[in-house]
């Protein structure tokens, strides 16, 4: 993310950073960079598809460290791509990098991949813990930096263009804050974190006293997720660029140090620009011009306010008022109760589909997933076939058709998918997507039901916070390709009986202890649990299949929010999935079939398991 090699540059030097201990302040953190952060621990297993009961915990852990030193956090979170979809190049070239480490990571390399469903964790963990969040409709950095500068506290982030913000309280890299050493200071002041903070006034200095409000364009021109090199290559052919300071280690900062040196002759961006464009052939330069000034614009802090949202609650946004974005979904995403990927479906017609390690000889395991995905499609689009534009999109029976982006063998390509036709309560034009909630919510439930193939009455035994997952489960069964073997099965809904046991012993009340045939049975599972963590064992079909689920419970509870949640929502932090165990219970019932009676030690535990089983077996 952020200014091509301008992380590696900065840190390789250090001189641009000042020390700085962070307690008492307001702190405006970059959700995304820090879900990321959280979620590439040292000891996380990447390849069988997350541990977010694990996650949900360091989450927790974060945030506690910044109550115990007296620091507000406001987390504000990436929406969707943008009425302008800009970074479509940048995603579809990151898209095929995490398929390539998702390869790696079939075939036993090392390398990093965020889990399918991390996203909806940290979300759900930040309501959990009540911090302050907002999602914003397109990528967030400009509100950040509007919302840091409102309140004049540092940004807390992992991405290099908050370097080139002009950020009253400064920007303090994900890298250098150290809130696992936690230091304590004499007398009354207490606890701190340790961080660092990058000072732009430090490394204008560094170029000869460069000016601050020249920043945007070296971000533009240097590259960044926005703006290529292609352009202004013509430029970089015929221009010297001075050295000026050493070139650093094998010279690789080069043209990025030239490029600076060169800006700090001019007082301020336009005249720059000017020299920019001389060194282009004519008929380019207006082009130019304009594609640089709209670049630099990424650098102005919004006129979104956030703060409005942080004390009453409402979420102003002009480009989605201009992208025709119902209020009540603009308001369901800000407040993270809807995807980006539904908002990039609405305004875009377009979504990624996350690459996992799964076996890239088959068909991607969203495919499972697709006729899910079609419902809300029909949900979104349903009221906009009237007035498209029909030559831009090619119409069949005047169903919309959605660009899905996602996994063929080992690359990225597009598909063009069309919408499903919904039951007639939902074609009623009394009903147009601003009016949605106001359908019947038993409409809205046979709706979801329908769609994932199951009567409620099959799930009248469960309870309620499970009953979306088990749903999600007959209609993986029924659905999957190659077909979901017994034991897959089996080793799921054990997983799933281990999160309500790990839940109802350790998040009781204090005041009222566990049964003590629950806390039994869990201690038991626990030691088994780390005698057979020890094996290493990896199914490449049995990950493929578990993917399958994942991609279905992730399009279920898209589906489930878009409708209103007419079933509970699961809650991912309870590990209702944890990939490592999993994978450990489906090797060990191939061998060791009496691994099925492992809660027999909690009758209400081995019920659970019973009733999850006959339920989605009938």
């Amino acid at each position: 993310m952020g200014v091509q090699g301008l992380t590696g540059f900065v840190e390789e030097r250090g001189v641009f950073f000042t020390e700085l201990r962070v307690r008492d302040t307001k702190l405006v953190i970059d959700g995304s960079s820090l879900y990321h952060r959280l979620c590439f621990a040292p000891d996380a297993d990447f390849r069988r598809g997350g541990d977010y009961g694990a996650f949900s915990a360091a989450v927790r852990d974060f945030f506690g460290v910044l109550r115990a030193c007296g620091v507000a956090p406001f987390v504000v979170l990436d929406g969707g791509r943008g009425a302008e979809d800009r970074k479509l190049p940048t995603l579809r070239g990151r898209a095929a990098e995490q398929l390539r480490a998702a390869h790696g990571l079939s075939r036993g390399a090392g390398g990093c991949l965020v889990p399918l469903l991390t996203r909806e964790a940290f979300v759900q963990a930040l309501g959990r813990l009540g911090v302050p969040f907002v999602q914003c409709f397109a990528e967030a950095d400009r509100e950040i930096a509007g919302l840091a500068n409102r309140w004049g506290c540092p940004v807390l982030s992992l991405d290099s263009d908050f370097c080139v913000f002009d950020l009253a309280g400064g920007y303090c890299p994900l890298s250098h804050f150290q809130w696992q050493s936690v230091g304590a200071a004499a007398g009354p002041q207490g606890c701190y974190v340790p961080a660092r903070c990058f000072s732009a006034e430090r490394f204008c200095r560094h170029f000869g006293q460069l000016s601050k409000g020249l920043l945007p364009l070296f971000a533009v021109m240097n590259g960044n997720d926005y703006i290529g090199l292609e352009a202004l290559e013509a430029f970089f052919s015929k221009v010297r660029l001075p050295r000026g300071c050493a070139a650093g280690k094998g010279g690789k900062h080069l043209r990025l140090q030239g490029l600076l040196n060169w800006l700090a002759q001019f007082a301020e961006p336009a005249e720059a620009v000017d020299n920019v464009l001389k060194y282009l052939k004519k008929h380019q330069r207006e082009e130019i011009r304009e594609l640089l000034r709209t670049s630099m614009e990424d650098y102005a802090p919004s006129d979104v306010n956030l703060e409005d949202f942080f004390q009453n609650g409402s979420y102003e946004c002009e480009a989605a008022r201009k992208a025709d974005v119902p209020e009540w979904v603009l308001d369901a995403l800000a407040k993270g109760k809807l995807a980006p990927f539904i908002i990039n479906a609405l305004v875009l017609r377009s979504t990624f589909l996350r690459g996992q390690v799964e076996n890239m000889q088959r068909p991607s395991a969203h495919s499972t997933a697709l006729p899910i995905r079609q419902v809300i499609y029909g949900l979104l689009l349903r009221v906009s076939h009237s007035t498209e534009d029909a030559s831009t999109i090619k119409q069949t029976n005047e169903l919309p058709i959605v660009c899905e982006f996602d996994r063929c063998q080992k690359t990225v390509k597009k598909t063009f998918v069309q919408a499903a036709s919904l039951p007639p309560d939902f074609c009623d034009d009394r009903f147009p997507l601003d009016k949605l909630m106001e359908v019947p919510m038993s409409c809205r439930q046979m709706l979801l039901l329908e769609t994932l193939g199951v009567k409620i009455s099959f799930l009248e035994p469960i309870p309620s916070h499970l009953q979306l997952p088990v749903a999600v489960t007959c209609y993986w069964i029924r659905c999957s390709e190659p077909k979901v073997k017994l034991n897959q099965l089996k080793a799921l809904l054990l997983m799933i009986v281990s999160g309500e046991l790990q839940r109802i012993t350790d998040d009781l009340d204090p005041s009222v202890p566990p049964a003590e045939d629950d806390s039994v049975a869990y201690n038991e599972f626990l030691k088994w649990k780390e005698k057979k963590s020890q094996k290493n064992d990896f199914d490449l079909d049995a990950a493929h299949s578990f993917c399958q689920w994942q991609c279905c419970l992730q399009m279920g509870l898209y589906l489930n929010q878009l409708l209103g949640t007419p079933l509970s929502e699961p809650d991912l932090s309870s590990r209702l999935y944890t990939g490592t165990l999993v994978h450990i219970l489906y090797q060990e019932l191939k061998s060791a079939p009496s691994v099925e009676n492992l809660f027999i030690l909690s009758p209400k535990m081995a019920q659970l398991y019973l009733i999850l089983l006959n339920t989605v077996e009938s």
